[in-house]
């Protein structure tokens, strides 16, 4: 039998890299956050004795700043190939630009059956002739549905979980793709992009407790995976939070700006456990109410969570019902620049959402 052997060289180059700390390691200590939001040290052993059932899920890796923790088991091999068509697809910039368009009536229900005649777009002010019209648009949807994890949010992660599956269930049509995430410290992908609604909802119910609650680097990453789907389709992100932001690495302007680059929809559902403002952190909350206008999703605050289920159907309802508008800008503004869009409804007394924004191309 060959045995490797060392030279004296090597062995004390070995003891040397052992001895100095990861360059790659990343600390969320801080002494201004209260204890339950810091990130524990990890136990000797406790990977193994934390996972010792046999129904116990596998441990999730920990995350990096700026990425997303990958998801155990991998995503279903259904995706790799929808991955393998986006990579051999040929993209042409051809500076449409495409709004999708929320028509609420007085009482918050979808205003179907509206004509093209009755809308108006402007861009920087200036009304654009509208390209293309689509009643009720007919592009797939990918969905991000993002769980918040942390320990002030789990007091009724069942009825939660419970609410999110039953969504996952009924928004899932042919062609339409969703993705489980947590988020507590760190941005976990529980199941890949996929239609498999079993898999999914499974992937719900076995989000584990965490610390600290970070919704910036949770848009800003599904943002990001979002964006990586393919150009033809509706990226929505669908985000239940009690919104105490507490733990992120990115900031509110650098999660604004990936949402608005990626065009998602924007849905947070906040689960407020303290209802009066002066006994809770509501900068969370108003900055996703920022970030939720500007990308023409709605906000929701349930007063109850038996509430959750029909905010759920509410949301499904919308996609389902959602005017698709395009037009190529006239002037084209500078590249890599932010233009204003507003859309208008000239017939009846309607509630109209769309992004207010996009980012031009290079």
């Amino acid at each position: 039998m060959f045995t490797p052997s060392l030279r004296p060289g090597r062995v004390i180059l070995l003891a040397l890299a052992l001895s100095l700390p990861s360059g790659n390691a990343f600390s969320q200590e801080n002494p201004n956050r209260p204890p339950w939001a810091q990130k524990s040290k990890p136990k000797a052993n406790s990977t193994s004795t934390a996972n010792s059932g046999a129904n116990a899920p596998e441990a999730a890796p920990v995350g990096e700043p700026g990425k997303i923790v990958q998801p155990t088991p991998p995503p279903p091999k259904e995706d790799s190939q929808d991955a393998a068509a986006q990579r051999g697809r040929i993209r042409v910039n051809v500076n449409l630009v495409s709004v999708l368009v929320s028509v609420l009536d007085e009482r918050n229900r979808p205003a179907p059956d509206l004509p093209r005649e009755a809308f108006q777009l402007f861009d920087e002010g200036k009304q654009q002739e509208i390209a293309i019209f689509e009643p009720e648009t007919s592009l797939p949807l990918d969905l991000a549905l993002m769980i918040d994890a942390s320990l002030s949010a789990h007091k009724e992660i069942s009825f939660e979980q419970e609410a999110a599956a039953h969504f996952i269930r009924q928004v899932i049509r042919p062609g339409d793709r969703l993705a489980v995430f947590s988020f507590d410290e760190d941005v976990t992908q529980r199941a890949g992009f996929s239609d498999n609604v079993a898999t999914l909802q499974d992937a719900v119910r076995r989000i584990p407790n965490g610390a600290g609650t970070s919704i910036y680097d949770a848009v800003l990453l599904a943002s990001r995976a979002l964006a990586q789907r393919g150009d033809d389709r509706r990226r929505v992100i669908v985000l239940v939070t009690d919104a105490g932001e507490t733990t992120s690495h990115y900031d509110f302007d650098a999660a604004r700006r990936e949402a608005v680059s990626a065009s998602v929809l924007l849905y947070p559902i906040v689960i407020r456990p303290v209802k009066n403002e002066n006994g809770r952190n509501t900068a969370g909350e108003h900055a996703l109410e920022t970030m939720t206008d500007t990308t023409g999703g709605a906000m929701f605050y349930p007063d109850a969570l038996q509430e959750l289920t029909a905010i759920f159907d509410r949301i499904d309802r919308e996609l389902r019902t959602q005017y698709r508008l395009a037009y190529y800008p006239n002037p084209r503004g500078p590249a890599n620049t932010y233009r204003s869009i507003e859309v208008k409804v000239t017939t009846g007394n309607y509630q109209v959402r769309h992004r207010k924004t996009y980012l031009t191309a290079p």
